[in-house]
């Protein structure tokens, strides 16, 4: 009997785990992630039986980050990244300012250094990349202003952690660290700087100048071969090499470097196909990034020090959605961005994780500190889920109360769900018609396409999130026709229309019996099965013609 290398047993253990307590999780109506991160505790080293290896997991973890990040990459472009620079740019400094000084209060009042206390709160400042991207991805916001605008603020807080990495060692003594280093010499704290700033800056000017132009061109040459296992390594081998030269030659984050490599691919045509090439793999690993994180918690603090780890959640979920909201409400924004914004980043993640881990190693920052972190990171992240569905309730509500506000003005129209190959040939056949219709999509090229039209209601977001129904005013529409090839995607779209409007004529489409069943369970008036359609036409056209046989 062959035994499990700590990598195959890793990767295993932690996927078959999170497969039972997300299904568990799912059945209690709970956030998937719950059990993925109960997943991660039950695998880790404070609970009895299997124990994972910690170290596997977090590099496991940190791939899933990287793609993820790619992956994000590809559908924000350069102009979209500069459009929300004037809100990102201040509201990210001045929303991690206010985390870190509630968090150096908090640590004051417990006695702590100032060193400490500095490290602690920077920690509770930073949101968490997986966490607010997920959420945006299941709710299709990315493409969104609002999804925009949270991007954007994630990007310049990755930014400002990169040079907090590099500086916290001299930062830490400056500040008068227990371990009695001397504190340095104030030009060698700005040589340190500016050079971080100017690795970045040249990473920066070298994927715009060259990146722009190389990788593009690259998969392009690669696709022109007809292989689609070649495509598929291609994009991964220049997500996790962009993202490795950009941590080894730069200094540069994994995750800074992979949003770049997406970024520029997004250039190319052919950015879709990147996108659903890395997307399984993209899942699996985030998966393993939550496992990871529970395997890091601590339980016996929630015993210890039950009411530090509430204040620390407070700072999170409270003191940065509060700061947030502000600076968003400040800049115009609408309440709706405010809210989605605060909502977002109301959790700590990986990068607090990593600048915990190095403050232990230069003393800066107590075990203790850094098992109250992870207590309230793990309870941030299991907590965001439920924030965003009582966000997703508001702005259902808010949008129904207030129906001149957005496309939802539009009555007695036809939703249609889905611009591809079959959505594009019922769009023009209503449109032949002179129906009105409005049509819900994510995909960057079809949502382009459909701008340029100019001729049809377009709103943008996940048609299976109550508040994009909404938007859409599903409460006047005449009928919805869900268009997606997807027979989950398309049953999630069916439940939640069905929710809204039990009267709602709905037509999906299938691509098999099994499917039609599924639709028609979840509550889709009529299933169109498209083989068997096409089977009956190929009949009808086969026939012959009864006007020519009365001729002759």
């Amino acid at each position: 009997m062959h035994d499990a290398t700590p990598l195959i047993a890793t990767i295993v253990g932690g996927l078959v785990l999170a497969f039972f307590f997300g299904a568990i999780a799912h059945r209690l109506r709970l956030p998937v992630l719950a059990g993925y991160l109960v997943a991660g505790v039950v695998a880790g080293p404070f609970t009895p039986g299997y124990v994972a290896d910690a170290g596997i997991a977090q590099e496991l973890a940190d791939l899933g980050v990287i793609l993820l990040m790619f992956g994000v990459g590809l559908h924000f472009s350069l102009k979209d990244l500069l459009a929300v620079k004037a809100i990102s740019i201040p509201g990210a400094a001045v929303q991690m300012a206010v985390a870190t000084g509630l968090g150096m209060l908090l640590a004051w009042g417990l006695g702590w250094p100032v060193a400490e206390g500095f490290v602690f709160g920077l920690a509770l400042s930073v949101a968490s990349t997986v966490v607010l991207l997920r959420a945006m991805e299941e709710r299709r916001l990315l493409d969104s202003d609002r999804g925009r605008i949270a991007v954007g603020w994630l990007i310049v807080e990755d930014l400002a952690m990169v040079l907090a990495l590099v500086l916290l060692p001299a930062i830490g003594g400056f500040l008068g660290a227990d371990n009695g280093a001397a504190a340095p010499d104030m030009g060698e704290l700005f040589r340190t700087v500016a050079l971080t700033v100017g690795k970045v800056v040249g990473f920066v000017a070298l994927m715009l100048i060259v990146g722009k132009r190389l990788i593009p061109w690259m998969l392009q040459a690669v696709s022109a071969s007809g292989s689609r296992e070649l495509f598929r390594l291609a994009v991964l081998a220049i997500a996790l090499g962009v993202a490795f030269g950009a941590a080894h030659l730069f200094d540069v984050s994994f995750e800074l470097g992979a949003f770049f490599a997406g970024m520029m691919m997004g250039e190319s045509k052919l950015s879709q196909r990147a996108a659903e090439e890395t997307l399984p793999l993209r899942d699996a690993f985030a998966v393993l990034f939550f496992v990871s994180i529970g395997m890091l918690f601590n339980p016996h603090i929630l015993v210890d020090r039950p009411w530090v780890v509430l204040a620390a959640c407070l700072i999170i979920v409270v003191g940065k959605s509060v700061a947030a909201f502000a600076i968003v409400r400040l800049f115009g924004r609408p309440t709706k961005t405010a809210l989605t914004i605060a909502t977002s980043l109301a959790q700590i993640g990986e990068f607090s994780f990593i600048l915990a881990g190095l403050g232990v190693s230069l003393g800066l920052l107590s075990e203790q500190g850094r098992d109250i972190l992870l207590a309230a990171a793990i309870v941030s992240i299991l907590i965001n889920p439920l924030l965003f569905a009582a966000l997703d309730r508001w702005i259902a509500k808010h949008d129904a109360d207030a129906p001149d506000d957005h496309p939802d003005a539009i009555a007695g129209h036809t939703v249609l769900v889905g611009h591809g190959r079959v959505g594009r040939r019922v769009l023009a056949e209503l449109q032949a018609t002179g129906a009105r219709t409005l049509v819900i999509e994510t995909d960057e090229d079809a949502v382009r396409d459909l701008r340029e039209r100019g001729d049809v209601e377009l709103v943008i977001g996940n048609a299976a999130s109550a508040p994009v129904l909404a938007e859409a005013n599903i409460a006047g529409a005449r009928a919805l026709i869900v268009a997606v090839p997807d027979p989950f995607e398309g049953g999630q779209v069916v439940r939640a229309a069905r929710a809204l409007r039990p009267d709602l004529p709905i037509v999906a489409r299938a691509h098999s019996p099994d499917c039609v069943g599924h639709l028609s369970g979840l509550g889709a008036s009529e299933v169109i099965y498209g083989e068997q359609e096409l089977a009956r036409s190929m009949f009808e056209a086969a026939q012959p013609k009864r006007e020519q046989a009365s001729v002759h």
